[in-house]
């Protein structure tokens, strides 16, 4: 709604949030990274890498998580704007219409064609349209694994990226054909017209017409079992604008002579291919790679794993429980002998990466999984209903499909009134399970069925293979829970963990995003997501943990029965030179205790145009920029909830730097429930006042949550003798903190 400036003759002006408006574009337009090339190195090596994006321009610093990474910015590039495009095409033709040209000026035009086809190639796609060179120092010393790295410019800090430390010798493509010696990693993109094939695929090469493939000749001997292990979609794992949604590698093996020896499209149900092969003679072999359906661009870059390496295809038990210790039987290839044992006495209950040694080379890592509840091995035969397993609840059951089209049947006692759950863990663990769950009575009749339940905590999923089913027990008796493979399959790695017992009420929560940009005391908004888990529908307290002094959290409750909630955060009224790591807690009373999760800090990424995920991060970065920086901010006065009658109208006073730049003030509401809307604004001597009104068919009492408000500026510019008369402008001042409100009957 509006306030017009005449009601505010005796305000003083507010030059404060006029001055933040460059701040709060910045949180919409802050730098974003579409990919890093390489995406790794190695220990104790020193290399140029790529950043390919928007927004990156006067970068100020590069931050790789973890100790043992530097990294130096070296250059930046962007493609020329069409305006300049413009120019040097008319330049060019001017060029060409000289007579005699000599070397210099036919060089000259060649560059300027290249530049202006560069430029609008690059445009294309204005992601990935902007470059940043950087030099990475990896001490000999650091930890390998995967890191996450960003860019921080004056708009602030960038989503972060996978970034690789290896141990492996690190090589790059590079001309018609890359050379490796084995154990290796390799490093590639697929960019159309850039690929490494020869003549010995000139065949195949013409069926690809403008895809790259890429391809690397190593040699082996024979006995040896080759691993080709691609990472692509575990670099980026989700791409908003192309279909499946990422970069779904193909890699195949070749011998000298060009016949195909393995191939493979993606390793189980992970979208990255793994070739094992057992090398039948001494000579030289070739890796290639490609698209699977063809596609090249700058953001599809690749890291190979080649050589007789240790990995890991499956593990059982899949868990253990905290403070014991467990033999896991460990299968895949190129492994020791020695059996392995996870040590869970000091560990906590959640999931831990398992790997293994062979010699100086270190396995892939696999979860495994820690829990409080009792534990059993399933015990065959338990594959009818006649020979079930009896079992005691509480329990977590380690067991295994291992043939095709098997069921495992488990046999327990329970009262009438009884809740209990079932809940397997399979896919969400590496194992290859589809898991559905059956529940029977005493007759054998179905009370509940289940095939996949999706876990939005687990979000680099995009099949949601795991099943899960909460039941009330009709009557006392004896109850058949039938666990099997959706799709008929099954075998050694078919692996689960189900959990048997009653409702464990808890939740996780996740905070999006995991980087928030904004000047020093400004209040940005972030949304805070509720995963709810065995029916806990309680409220969610929130609060920010050992944060430095000057930040406010603004709407800090989930509601009871929500899953997502938007809140605020007041940043301290000074800039900082680094950015500020923060932590976010929540607490809710479940049966009798209070229990305590962090937030864990993640990324709204988009899929293939429509699916969206939580994509974790490593930690909650604050960056307080001097762009718009302010002392001053807009408080609301009025004491939270704010209490809406259904079909009525409820006021809110909000105290405000007053206006002079500006002809109105206008406030809208962002994402609102339905049926809640401003009614109308109004200035007194004692603030403005906001009127919220509810749709009484739409807005129910009962409803709860976060209202956030976006504050507007409108003028129309000056005008007169020599001035152009121009549209009215409106101008993003800030956000008002979040405010509570819960609809309440009349």
């Amino acid at each position: 709604m509006i306030v017009n400036a005449s009601e505010r003759q005796a305000a003083a002006v507010w030059v404060v949030l006029l001055a933040a408006i460059p701040a709060a574009r910045a949180q919409q337009i802050a730098p974003n990274l579409g990919y890093v090339y390489p995406a790794g190195g190695r220990q104790d090596a020193t290399f140029q890498i790529q950043i390919g994006g928007r927004s990156l321009d006067s970068v100020s610093a590069v931050y790789v998580s973890g100790a043992g990474v530097r990294a130096t910015m070296l250059a930046y590039d962007k493609p020329l704007s069409q305006k300049e495009i413009n120019t040097m095409r008319e330049k060019l033709l001017e060029l060409q219409k000289q007579r005699g040209k000599n070397a210099t000026t036919m060089q000259e035009m060649a560059q300027m064609r290249d530049r202006i086809a560069d430029s609008m190639r690059r445009n294309a796609n204005p992601a990935l349209a902007e470059t940043v060179t950087v030099e990475v120092a990896i001490a000999p010393d650091a930890a390998p694994g995967q890191r996450q790295l960003r860019l921080r410019t004056p708009l602030g800090l960038s989503n972060p990226l996978v970034f690789c430390v290896a141990q492996l010798p690190e090589f790059c493509e590079s001309g018609a054909e890359t050379i490796v010696t084995l154990p290796a990693v390799v490093n590639g993109r697929l960019v159309p017209g850039e690929g490494n094939r020869n003549a010995y695929f000139s065949r195949q090469a013409q069926q690809y017409q403008a895809a790259d493939v890429d391809r690397y000749r190593f040699q082996a001997r024979r006995g040896q079992h080759l691993i080709v292990a691609a990472s692509a979609r575990e670099l980026i794992p989700y791409l908003a604008d192309a279909v499946p949604g990422w970069f779904q590698a193909v890699v195949s093996l070749y011998d000298v002579r060009g016949r195909e020896l393995a191939y493979d499209d993606d390793y189980r149900f992970h979208p990255d291919p793994v070739l094992h092969y057992e090398i039948p003679t001494d000579g030289d072999y070739f890796v290639e790679i490609r698209d699977a359906i063809y596609r090249g661009r700058e953001d599809f870059v690749y890291r190979i794993a080649m050589g007789e390496l240790p990995f890991v295809t499956s593990i059982f038990p899949l868990g253990g429980p905290a403070g014991a210790k467990t033999m896991v039987e460990i299968k895949g290839w190129n492994l020791p002998a020695d059996p392995l044992t996870m040590d869970a006495t000091d560990q906590a209950p959640g999931l831990h990466p398992l790997s293994v040694r062979a010699g100086q080379q270190v396995s892939n890592t696999v979860p495994f999984a820690v829990d409080t509840i009792r534990e059993c091995l399933e015990q065959a035969p338990n594959n009818s209903p006649d020979n079930a397993q009896a079992v005691t609840l509480p329990v977590i059951v380690n067991g295994r499909i291992d043939q095709a089209g098997a069921w495992d049947v488990f046999r327990f006692e329970g009262r009438a009134g009884d809740k209990i759950v079932a809940e397997v863990c399979a896919r969400r663990l590496d194992s290859p399970l589809d898991s559905v769950l059956k529940l029977t009575d005493a007759a054998g009749r179905q009370l509940a069925f289940n095939d996949d339940y999706e876990d939005k905590g687990s979000g680099l999923d995009t099949h949601h293979a795991d099943s899960f089913l909460m039941a009330t027990l009709p009557a006392d008796g004896t109850y058949r829970l039938h666990l099997g493979d959706a799709q008929g399959k099954g075998g050694v790695e078919y692996a689960y963990r189900l959990r048997l017992s009653p409702p464990r009420p808890d939740f996780e929560l996740r905070l999006c995003p995991s980087a928030i940009n904004g000047g020093a005391g400004q209040t940005i908004p972030v949304t805070v997501y509720a995963l709810r888990q065995d029916g806990f529908s309680g409220d969610i307290t929130l609060t920010l943990k050992d944060v430095p002094p000057g930040f406010l959290l603004s709407g800090g409750v989930v509601p009871g029965g929500q899953n997502r909630v938007p809140v605020t955060l007041t940043l301290p009224p000074l800039p900082q030179d680094e950015p500020i790591s923060l932590s976010l807690e929540g607490r809710a009373t479940i049966q009798g205790q209070e229990i305590v999760r962090r937030a864990v800090p993640a990324d709204d990424m988009m899929q293939a145009f429509a699916y969206r995920h939580l994509v974790p991060a490593r930690d909650l970065q604050v960056v307080l920029t001097r762009r718009g920086a302010t002392r001053s901010f807009a408080r609301i006065l009025s004491e939270p909830p704010i209490r809406i009658p259904a079909g009525g109208t409820a006021p809110v006073r909000v105290g405000l730097p007053a206006v002079k730049f500006f002809d109105k003030i206008e406030f809208e509401l962002s994402e609102p429930p339905e049926g809640i809307t401003v009614q109308g604004t109004s200035s007194g001597p004692r603030g403005t006042v906001l009127t919220l009104q509810a749709d009484a068919a739409k807005a129910r009492p009962g409803l709860k949550g976060n209202l956030i408000v976006t504050i507007f500026g409108e003028r129309t510019p000056a005008s007169g003798p020599g001035k152009p008369k121009t549209n009215r402008q409106r101008s993003p001042l800030g956000t008002l903190p979040a405010i509570p409100f819960e609809i309440v009957a009349r």
